[in-house]
């Protein structure tokens, strides 16, 4: 639990940082205007610098996440399995820029400075230690496995989504197209669906339900056509959620009840004896031999009665 604690602190206190890096409170832009060498044109440059403070808190959160990912490898019983994991990649994705950063931030040749550039828009990858949680959490943990066992309906929704947006695109685009001026042919006067790419970002805006407003019909036929549109997403989104929503419901049951069962402790069962060790033979005074194992004490008795009549030897 110490651990479990102490891995979600680290983790809010990353992310937070994270996002409190792009708020300009925690930014200083520093001109760094340079003249060129013949002196008569300036190359205005300008660079943002982030406060050190959230540098440091990065810096220790990254020490923690380095220190935790190293134990973890060091008493992993598979490495190769470890390595496969996609959250552990996402531990080393995460936790390797910083290191590079700190690394190359001395340099001022062109190179680490492209360098630093790229790393600084792969820091991205740190928001993705949220999934880290699901070793902590069972909800987490149920809702992965609810997405992996709903792939067919997710793929079935994508495509259902799919033609419903190619189909809405067109009917949008020529139904809006009606009523156009005789000098405008192109109907970009008249009306915001200039061509069918532009109205897949309508349909798929409307067919969600989402509806932002910035691209709307104008016409009657384009009402309609709009109208019919979110009508088909509704049902469209209503189809394969039902689906998704019992596989939910049943990995849900299925952590709860494993919570509930109690704890076994594991027991230590020593190995059989094998029939070339000297205690093969010997039983327990509380415990009976069963039928084979009889049989072959009887024989190992009779080979013994036998070898001291051999050597002139008489049995105690």
């Amino acid at each position: 639990q110490f651990i479990a604690f102490a891995s979600l602190f680290f983790i809010l206190v990353s992310i937070t940082t994270f996002c409190l890096e792009t708020h300009e409170a925690f930014n200083t832009i520093i001109n760094k205007t340079e003249q060129v060498v013949n002196g008569t044109e300036t190359v205005l440059q300008y660079e943002i610098e982030t406060d050190p403070a959230l540098t440091y808190v990065e810096g220790v959160c990254v020490v923690w996440f380095t220190f935790e990912f190293l134990v973890r490898v060091v008493f992993s019983p598979n490495k190769l399995e470890f390595i496969k994991n996609l959250l552990n990649i996402i531990d080393f994705v995460a936790i390797l820029p910083f290191y590079l950063e700190v690394g190359l931030s001395g340099l001022s040749s062109k190179a680490a400075k492209d360098v630093l550039g790229f790393l600084r828009v792969v820091r991205f990858v740190r928001i993705l230690r949220i999934f880290k949680l699901t070793r902590h959490f069972v909800g987490l943990r149920v809702l992965g496995h609810t997405l992996r066992a709903s792939t067919n309906e997710f793929l079935l929704l994508i495509i259902f989504l799919a033609l419903g947006v190619l189909i809405f695109a067109t009917m949008i685009y020529y139904a809006e197209r009606v009523g156009a001026q005789p000098n405008d042919p192109s109907a970009s006067e008249h009306t915001q669906f200039k061509n069918i790419p532009i109205g897949f970002w309508w349909a798929v805006v409307t067919m969600t339900t989402l509806g932002y407003g910035d691209m709307y019909p104008r016409t009657w036929s384009g009402m309609l056509v709009g109208a019919l549109c979110a009508l088909a997403g509704v049902l469209t989104i209503a189809m394969p959620v039902p689906v998704i929503v019992n596989n939910f419901g049943m990995y849900y049951s299925l952590a709860m009840a494993k919570q509930k069962l109690p704890r076994k402790r594991k027991k230590h069962i020593p190995p059989a004896p094998q029939a070339s060790s000297p205690t093969f033979c010997k039983t327990d005074l509380n415990m009976a031999c069963n039928s084979t194992q009889g049989d072959i004490c009887l024989g190992k008795d009779n080979q013994l009665m036998e070898h001291n009549r051999s050597s002139g030897r008489t049995p105690l």
